[in-house]
């Protein structure tokens, strides 16, 4: 089969390997019919993850068509298109069992923390993800979704992590009615934050990126005020002096390792990897939040350590939250959304490309060309 291949730091290939195969009773084999370029993808892309080895496939958001199941599986059938939540979970374990299936304690035995996720280097445990003709689905009775019938594709692929991602974002900021609310990062998840943080009652968004087109699109469609960090001085400042010097009610970074902004960080978390990514976002965040306030974190960081200043945040008073989202458990409310016209997650893709140019779609995505916000890769299997 055809599957994008990782051959070390911004260097990918379509390459041909051998098919996935069941290898326990509750596996399923998907045929893939949408697969995403993830911005966390650009964090293996560009050699941020630890332990990213090369072979693997990337691709953690993926929707497909089930084509062989374990004798085990009795949730889905042959022949059922599915949304494959971005989190491999065995739905038993004492986290799961609180919705937590982003930290699931069986899937993952490389991390005490983060659960399983697929196409995430062997930290996440070492699955192949979807940009792929196919893909492997541990725990087929747990994490797959029926899409309905009425779905388009484009919305569905986009429920495996963007959407649900977003909307965790602003669930974890504690967002109250008629709060001010700053995210920081203007790529899909951070735009989908934005989006979603009206849904909680925010009486006023702010969205913070430098570039231009992102910030355009952020203001079309999340309906946000946006600002560029290079024109408005320091970001700290700027967003206490519109707040009335309180700062903002709750504030979101959905930018995580990759954060422009400060040379020090630049330095010691993107080029030298001496902490787990650069935190310059997540500086702001903790600066630029009321006393009192809450910093919800999307963004992904290593597990390694960061230089953050924890001092002001616990003087501030604030309330920190952070995970990986769990996607299964968000999903019937969200499918509802997109159904009632609530959410439009297909208004975020701006490319689709043929799997075999998934080269391409790396190096614009990660360099910012051509006004990309979300790419959506279609293996050459997928209109059969």
């Amino acid at each position: 089969m055809l599957a994008m291949e990782y051959r070390g730091p911004k260097r990918v290939r379509a390459v041909q390997k051998p098919m996935p195969e069941i290898k326990h009773p509750q596996d399923a084999i998907v045929r893939v019919l949408r697969a995403c370029i993830c911005g966390s993808d650009l964090h293996l892309y560009n050699g941020n993850i630890p332990d990213t080895r090369v072979g693997s496939t990337f691709g953690h958001e993926f929707v497909g068509e089930i084509v062989e199941i374990g004798a085990d599986v009795t949730k889905v059938k042959v022949g059922d298109r599915v949304i494959v939540p971005f989190n491999i979970a065995c739905g038993e374990c004492h986290f799961c069992r609180q919705g937590m299936f982003g930290n699931c304690q069986e899937s993952n035995t490389e991390s005490t923390a983060v659960g399983a996720i697929f196409g995430y280097s062997h930290t996440a445990g070492g699955f192949n993800g979807g940009q792929a003709e196919y893909a492997r689905v541990p725990y087929a009775n747990v994490g797959p979704v029926i899409i309905p019938d009425d779905m388009d594709l484009d919305d569905a692929v986009l429920l495996t992590d963007v959407v649900p991602t977003g909307y965790q974002g602003a669930e974890m900021a504690g967002i109250q009615t008629g709060d001010t609310v700053v995210v920081f990062g203007a790529g899909p998840i951070g735009i989908m934050a934005a989006r979603c943080a009206w849904l909680f009652g925010a009486g006023r968004v702010i969205i913070i990126d430098k570039e231009e087109y992102r910030l355009e699109f952020a203001r079309n469609y999340s309906y946000c005020e946006a600002y560029n960090f290079e024109e408005i001085g320091d970001p700290v400042v700027f967003i206490k002096k519109i707040t009335d010097w309180l700062g903002a009610d709750c504030v979101i970074d959905a930018v995580g390792a990759e954060a422009a902004g400060n040379a020090l960080q630049t330095i010691t978390g993107r080029k030298l990897l001496l902490q787990a990514g650069s935190a310059t976002a997540l500086h702001w965040a903790i600066n630029s939040v009321k006393k009192g306030g809450i910093v919800s974190i999307v963004g992904v960081y290593g597990p390694t350590d960061n230089l953050i200043p924890i001092g002001n945040a616990m003087n501030k008073g604030l309330t920190i939250r952070g995970n990986q989202t769990s996607v299964k458990r968000l999903l019937p409310r969200l499918i509802e959304h997109v159904q009632n016209g609530i959410i439009n997650p297909k208004g975020l893709i701006t490319h689709r490309m043929p799997l075999e140019e998934v080269a391409d779609g790396y190096r614009m995505f990660s360099d910012k060309l051509d006004n990309c916000i979300k790419t959506v890769l279609m293996p050459p299997t997928a209109n059969q």
